[in-house]
C-alpha cells in the first residue's frame, strides 16, 4: 500500500466558481508523491467544535512543479461550508494521497468521462491526464441548472465538452443518461469513466454493461478515517465487503453488485 502522509498545506487559493462551488488550493513546503486521478485526500476542517471528522474531496489537479494540490469544494453541509470560509494565506491538515486509481486508457482509446455534481473534478482531472487526443475524449458534464455548473472551458484542448442540465439551461435537457452524447452509439467507445450521485452512476453503469463497454466508477460512500479503520465506507462488491477509502474509490462496474 503506498504511503500516506499527514501534512499542514499553506492556503494559496479559495476563490468561488459559482454560488456552491469553490477552488481551493494548497501548497507544499515539501515534494508531493505522486498522486493520481481517482484519489483523493481527507481534510480537517478548522474552527469548527461541532465537526469531528475530517471531509474528504477528490483531487482535482495536482502542480509537480510547485507542489499544490487543487480541490473543488461544493458546499453539501456544515464541514464543506466551513472550509470554503477558509482564508487564503491559512493552512489545512491533509491526509493524503487516499484511495485507488482509475485505470488509464490505452494510446488508441476513445473513452467517456461522465461527471455530476461534486463528481465533476476526478473526471476533469483524468482527461488532462490521459493523454489521449482531444478527439479520443469526451466529458459529459451534469447538473441541475446553468448555474450549477461551472466553467470548464480551459479543458477544450484536452476533450470534446458536453452538457447536461435539468432544466435545459445550458446543453441538453435532462440527466447525463438522457444526453445524446450518451444514448447514442455508446459501444463506439473503449471506456467510460463516471464519479457523481449514486444513482447517475448505477444508470450509466446498467447501460455500460448493456453496451459491453468497460466501465469504472468512483464512490462517494460516506468516509470518515480514509485508512480502513472506521468501516463507515463499505461497499458489498463481489469480492466481499469492501472499504471504498481503501479499496476504491474507483471500481470497475463488473465488482459490484448493482
Amino acid at each position: 500500500m503506498p504511503k500516506k502522509f499527514v501534512k499542514e498545506f499553506k492556503v494559496i487559493e479559495n476563490s468561488a466558481l459559482n454560488a456552491t462551488n469553490f477552488l481551493i488550493r494548497v501548497q507544499s513546503d515539501t515534494k508531493l508523491p505522486e498522486i493520481k486521478p481517482g484519489q483523493f485526500v481527507n481534510v480537517e476542517i478548522r474552527d469548527a467544535e461541532e465537526i469531528f471528522l475530517r471531509r474528504p474531496f477528490s483531487v482535482f489537479e495536482v502542480d509537480s512543479e510547485q507542489n499544490v494540490i487543487s480541490m473543488i469544494v461544493k458546499i453539501l453541509g456544515r464541514g464543506s461550508r466551513k472550509l470554503t470560509e477558509i482564508k487564503e494565506g491559512s493552512t489545512l491538515s491533509l491526509v493524503y494521497p487516499l484511495g485507488k486509481t482509475f485505470t488509464y486508457p490505452a494510446a488508441d482509446d476513445k473513452i467517456l468521462l461522465i461527471g455530476g455534481g461534486s463528481g465533476v473534478a476526478p473526471m476533469l482531472f483524468l482527461a488532462k491526464e490521459s493523454g489521449l487526443p482531444v478527439e479520443n475524449v469526451d466529458i459529459l458534464l451534469g447538473a441541475r441548472s446553468k448555474e450549477d455548473h461551472i466553467n470548464v472551458d480551459v479543458y477544450k484542448k484536452y476533450a470534446s465538452l458536453h452538457y447536461a442540465s435539468e432544466d435545459g439551461s445550458l446543453g441538453e435537457k435532462g440527466f447525463v443518461t438522457q444526453h445524446s452524447v450518451f444514448t447514442n452509439n455508446l459501444n463506439s467507445y473503449s471506456k467510460i469513466y463516471a464519479c457523481g450521485p449514486d444513482g447517475m452512476m448505477r444508470a450509466i453503469a446498467k447501460e455500460a454493461k448493456a453496451a459491453n463497454v468497460s466501465c469504472e466508477v468512483s464512490l462517494e460512500n460516506l468516509m470518515a478515517c480514509g485508512f480502513g479503520v472506521c468501516l463507515c465506507c463499505i461497499e458489498p462488491t463481489n469480492k466481499g465487503n469492501l472499504c471504498v477509502c481503501t479499496e476504491g474509490p474507483v471500481f470497475n462496474i463488473n465488482d459490484l453488485k448493482w
